[in-house]
């Protein structure tokens, strides 16, 4: 790899004034990583280059994805003329960004949040008859772990950045406070992230590298460092450094801080680092990390350019780099593909167009255009913009003439009045690209010689869940899954501390006839060997609690039920708390009797066997 250029020259001269600097550090498996080691500043070479190549993919969206953030305001920046128009009348209407777009983005993200924000979150089962308990605890203690942590919040900023700049990233993290330890999300900023730009967004696994930019203060890096050294060190470096930026991306290619009227480093204190994070495949024997030339993905922090604060081989279980990504308009090969909402600024910019230009031809229209003869009336008494004014006639022109042969007023025709009809059909239109109709939306038909059926209804509502169910059920398999099996994956790795769980719901009889005497009021202790099992995760089908055809489902239960032969194929029980969740109850199993049919059945090991042998039982890998 050819040694690159990086950041300021200022960096380079930094990097020099450090070494000189004498702080006891013990750097992890014996490598030099001082700051200006020979070791150091080919990390900070390769790391930069793989950055820069990044960068220069990345930066020919920020237009783009910046008219789509100026789509989504409803306000704009007024021109010249608008603003002396303002100065002199703060009443009178000037250019507006008509928010359609934010109205279908705010549908796409409720349906969403119906679709997956259901208890629990992420659904879990187990492989083998032993895994089927272990499944349930793993379920429920990342259950506690979306509570504690919030995850519902992350989640939603995930899915925003994916309709509105085509790609969402997270990364699952093991996080950990004075009282208590789980899995959290760490969302990546879109204009600060750093993906291989030769591999497609949804098969970031597939790439070499990827990485992103964050901004951290002093005390919190230092923290950090006291907290666990063996995995972050030289940041004492730091208050050494005149820069502290990086080269690699703007403080705010967003525009974010500039549309609050503000800056990013407008505050008391110390100015902020910039932190490029970046995980890469690589032979570690190629670089001096380790004699291992075999491919092994590694872990490297390092700050404004200039300070390696982390190298270290990422010794996760599931060897993949740790980032989740949704790309619900994906292709299959676009690093970047085209979101939702940029792919309707053109009519949304056409709309603004419309409205605006006729917001302005009829103010222009309700002011008075007039032509007189000076000689004739005052034009200061014309002048007057209050109602009921007295224009008051030259003494020259008294008893000389009709009015009317002094002043007249010119004929305005109003040429934009179809612009609103037009707006009409472009809202329509906008609408039914995104998927997300009237009925999506929380409005329904009121035209029409007759009132909205029933079967008119279902039929919109059909078509309109059908196309959003489709994005939700892409969003689930790529994102989703990935993140609860990161989730679970961590747990089982890295959780040390026993935790409290909450048993009511979701199988309480199962847990109860397992557990009886180790549950207290509700509530059991599970450690990290209770979950030590093979899972797999449960990937919810994009469909709404209550957009399931429940109609239908409740014919086809009276119908199983009044049939002794369908009622001996059909598991009754659970048929009918498919036909009650879909109906929006969340807490069915609330209901359920004590000892009541909670599945799964779970038997011992020796009384599994005797069902196998009596062919009662299939054994998991036979059953597919």
């Amino acid at each position: 790899m050819t040694g690159v250029i990086y950041g300021a020259v200022q960096a380079r001269r930094d990097v020099k004034a450090l070494n000189a600097r004498d702080i006891s550090y013990k750097y992890p498996v014996g490598l030099d990583l001082k700051p200006g080691s020979e070791l150091h500043n080919t990390i900070l070479d390769f790391v930069l280059e793989y950055a820069t190549n990044s960068t220069q993919h990345m930066n020919s969206r920020f237009p783009s994805w910046q008219e789509s953030d100026k789509t989504l305001t409803a306000y704009k920046r007024v021109d010249t003329d608008e603003k002396n128009i303002l100065y002199n009348d703060d009443r009178k209407p000037v250019s507006i960004v008509y928010p359609h777009s934010y109205a279908i983005l705010e549908t796409l993200l409720s349906y969403m949040m119906s679709a997956f924000f259901q208890d629990p979150i992420f659904q879990y089962a187990g492989f083998g008859p032993r895994d089927v308990i272990g499944a349930i605890l793993l379920e429920k203690i990342i259950s506690l772990h979306s509570n504690k942590f919030k995850h519902i919040l992350n989640l939603h900023t995930m899915f925003r950045d994916a309709f509105v700049y085509g790609v969402g990233y997270v990364v699952p993290i093991w996080k950990k406070t004075p009282t208590f330890e789980g899995n959290a999300i760490l969302n990546l900023d879109p204009y600060r992230i750093l993906p291989d730009p030769h591999v497609s967004a949804d098969k970031l696994q597939d790439g070499e590298f990827f990485g992103w930019v964050s901004d951290h203060n002093y005390v919190s890096l230092l923290e950090e460092e006291l907290a666990n050294s063996k995995h972050l060190f030289n940041v004492k470096y730091l208050d050494g450094l005149d820069q502290t930026g990086t080269s690699i991306y703007q403080i705010d290619n967003s525009g974010r801080y500039f549309k609050s009227g503000g800056s990013k480093y407008n505050y008391v204190g110390r100015t902020p680092y910039t932190i490029i994070e970046q995980y890469i495949k690589l032979i570690p024997s190629d670089y001096g990390l380790s004699n291992s030339e075999k491919p092994e993905i590694w872990y490297f922090k390092i700050a404004s350019d200039a300070v390696v604060l982390a190298a270290r081989k990422a010794n996760f279980d599931h060897k993949l780099i740790p980032v989740c990504s949704i790309v619900p308009d994906f292709d299959g090969y676009s690093n970047t593909p085209v979101s939702k909402i940029e792919m309707l600024s053109g009519m949304q910019g056409l709309l603004d167009w419309l409205l605006n230009s006729h917001v302005a031809n009829v103010r222009k229209a309700i002011n008075d255009t007039l032509i007189y003869d000076p000689s004739l009336i005052s034009s200061k008494d014309l002048r007057n913009p209050k109602p009921g004014k007295l224009v008051r006639m030259r003494r020259s022109a008294y008893g000389r003439g009709k009015i009317g042969d002094a002043i007249k007023q010119l004929q305005v025709t109003d040429i934009t009045r179809g612009n609103v009809a037009d707006s009409s059909w472009l809202l329509s239109a906008m609408q039914t690209l995104s998927g997300t109709d009237d009925s999506s939306m929380g409005m329904l038909r009121s035209g029409g010689p007759e009132r909205l059926t029933a079967k008119e209804f279902q039929g919109t509502a059909a078509g309109k869940i059908s196309r959003l169910e489709r994005n939700a059920r892409i969003i689930g398999v790529q994102g989703i899954q990935d993140i609860g099996e990161f989730f679970g994956w961590h747990t089982k790795q890295v959780m040390t501390k026993e935790q409290y769980i909450n048993i009511a719901g979701d199988w309480q009889d199962v847990l109860l006839q397992e557990y009886g005497q180790s549950i207290d009021r509700g509530r059991m202790l599970v450690s990290p060997k209770d979950i030590d099992i093979n899972h797999d995760v449960i990937v919810r089908d994009g469909s709404l609690p209550n957009g399931n055809y429940s109609e239908v489902w409740l014919r086809l239960f009276k119908d199983i039920v009044g049939s002794p032969e369908l009622a001996q194929e059909f598991d009754i029980v659970r048929i009918f708390k498919h036909i009650a969740r879909n109906a929006g109850a969340k807490n069915v199993n609330d209901f359920v009797a004590r000892g009541g049919n909670i599945q799964p059945q779970v038997q011992s090991n020796c009384q599994a066997q005797n069902q196998v042998r009596q062919g009662n039982l299939v054994p998991f890998d036979q059953a597919v």
